[in-house]
């Protein structure tokens, strides 16, 4: 896992995972207009970029999150696909979403995998990288 900054922004980190041929890109941003710190909600979005590097195609069949809170509670989410669908990935190519995640506490992570399948019907998990979820001027840490 590697955290790297695009286009030297310090309040958009990317972090990146490759596993095989395929390589997982995620930016998590703070919705402040859409949280409520006083209620003990706030907002997380994040864009997620999914790159196949490999030779043959690949579809993307389910995910699994681990959501982690700044009191160390943990969250694990499963379904189908990502954001409603199933992306096909030829070689070369890519695919971007943006999803969300609501905290009760205004820092945490998350870290995940992805189940793809290949052409052939070889099923496999690709890592989605371990991201941190701190307020902009926040001391950046992985919980």
């Amino acid at each position: 896992m590697t955290r790297i900054n695009r286009r030297g922004s310090p309040e958009s980190p990317v972090y990146e995972a490759r596993t095989g041929d395929i390589l997982v890109r995620v930016s998590p941003n703070y919705v402040p207009e859409e949280s409520n710190p006083a209620g003990g909600r706030w907002i997380w979005i994040y864009t997620v970029e999914i790159e196949n590097h490999g030779k043959e195609t690949v579809t993307l069949v389910s995910r699994h999150w681990v959501i982690t809170d700044g009191r160390n509670r943990v969250e694990e989410v499963r379904g189908e696909g990502v954001v409603g669908e199933r992306p096909v990935l030829g070689p070369r190519e890519a695919f971007r979403y943006q999803s969300g995640c609501p905290l009760t506490t205004p820092s945490g992570a998350m870290r995940g995998e992805y189940q793809m399948i290949t052409d052939r019907g070889e099923a496999f998990e690709v890592e989605i990288p371990a991201f941190s979820l701190h307020l902009p001027g926040d001391r950046r840490r992985l919980n």
